[in-house]
């Protein structure tokens, strides 16, 4: 009975989190859309995630495109493919590894960063005078974060497939002789209007997903440098987590 009164308690546990991570979230609409609206305050949360977010993106861009014009060159060479190889680098970019990696560099430098903030605000009692003042904490700090990380994660998502495509070129092409007409006319003959549909409405998800679950753990972390710790870590494993986790359900239901 000990294993399943341990199994009840886990459940419980994490379906409660569940419950109050999806109040949060209600919490932040109905924040976002009542006035006065701090466009301001937006705008410098979109700088902060997307343009000092644009140097992890466009390393790690580049170098996944590379990757992929190396070994798509030398596999579908098997097959006397190596025409497609812009069909190869454009598709796997566009539909996966764009919205997928981009999210979790996004989640690696600007996730961690907010969960920190939000938290040593929150042991040092920054929230509850905001409280005290009669000003909504949610509405004050957390709306303008996610507001910018769902406008600014779906350009860094566009800003790093523009530039893989590129680093597969340099490879496939200028590196390993691959005709370059082939290699565009390739990707412009693959390439449907869904496919982009479905790397937007992937990265706009995930911009909402790793802003939510690290401003919720920053917001409701616990007391001490070891509660702002523990916070950030949950707050970048969970949000890895769900990102794939919902690329698969996305994926799923965008075939």
């Amino acid at each position: 009975m000990g294993f399943f009164t341990a199994v009840g308690r886990a459940a419980i546990l994490y379906l409660g989190e569940m419950g109050r991570m999806l109040l949060f979230l209600l919490q932040f609409v109905f924040s976002a859309l009542k006035p006065p609206y701090r466009i301001l305050r937006v705008i410098k949360e979109m700088h902060f995630i997307g343009v000092k977010s644009l140097f992890i993106i466009a390393l790690t861009s580049g170098f996944t495109g590379m990757v992929l014009g190396l070994q798509g060159y030398h596999t579908l060479r098997k097959f006397g493919s190596e025409s497609a190889l812009g069909s190869l680098v454009a598709l796997s970019l566009i539909r996966e590894l764009g919205p997928v990696l981009g999210s979790l560099m996004v989640t690696a430098r600007a996730g961690s960063a907010m969960t920190a903030e939000l938290g040593i605000m929150r042991i040092s009692e920054q929230i509850d005078a905001l409280d005290v003042m009669t000003l909504d904490p949610v509405k004050f700090l957390v709306a303008p974060k996610m507001l910018a990380g769902v406008l600014a994660v779906p350009l860094l998502v566009a800003i790093f497939d523009v530039i893989g495509i590129w680093g597969g070129y340099i490879v496939g092409v200028r590196l390993l002789g691959v005709n370059a007409a082939r290699y565009f006319d390739g990707m412009k003959e693959s390439l449907e209007f869904r496919d982009v549909w479905g790397g937007a409405v992937k990265s706009l998800a995930f911009g909402l997903i790793v802003t939510w679950v690290s401003c919720y753990k920053g917001y409701n972390c616990g007391h001490g440098a070891r509660g702002v710790g523990d916070a950030t870590t949950e707050a970048v494993v969970l949000s890895a987590i769900l990102v794939l986790a919902w690329d698969y359900i996305l994926t799923s239901l965008l075939l």
